[in-house]
C-alpha cells in the first residue's frame, strides 16, 4: 500500500491510498507497475471501455503458451473480449478483460517448424 499526502503530491490527488503491484520481466530489465486506487473516490469508470478508447487502458504481453495462460487467467475472473485469432500464422492474439476492467492483450508467437 502507498498512502498519504506525500504520494498525493506526485499524482495531484491529495491524501491517497493506492494498492501497488510491481511486475518484472523475465530478463529483469523492465518493470510494469499495476495500481488500484482506493482513496480518493474514483471519478470515472473505464471498466467497460472498448479496446480503442482514448487513454492508457490496455497493455499487451508476449506469452509462451496462450491457451495455458488463458486457462490460468479465467480462474481469476478474466474474460475473453471476443476471440483468439491467428495473425498470418505468425501470432495467436487476443484481448482479455481483467476483473478490474483492464484490457490485456496476449500474443503467442507461432513456431512454424
Amino acid at each position: 500500500m502507498i498512502e498519504g499526502d506525500w504520494a498525493g503530491r506526485v499524482t495531484g490527488l491529495g491524501n491517497q491510498s493506492v494498492e501497488v503491484a510491481m511486475m518484472v520481466t523475465p530478463d529483469g530489465n523492465s518493470k510494469l507497475e499495476l495500481s488500484k486506487f482506493i482513496n480518493p473516490k474514483i471519478l470515472e469508470d473505464h471498466r467497460n471501455a472498448p479496446v480503442n478508447a482514448l487513454g492508457y487502458l490496455r497493455v499487451m504481453f508476449a506469452v509462451a503458451d496462450l491457451d495455458d495462460t488463458l486457462n490460468r487467467l479465467y480462474k481469476h475472473g478474466a474474460q475473453l473480449v471476443k476471440e483468439v485469432v491467428d495473425y498470418q500464422n505468425i501470432y495467436k492474439l487476443c484481448y482479455i478483460r481483467s476483473p478490474e476492467g483492464i484490457l490485456i492483450g496476449l500474443a503467442e508467437k507461432i513456431d512454424n517448424k
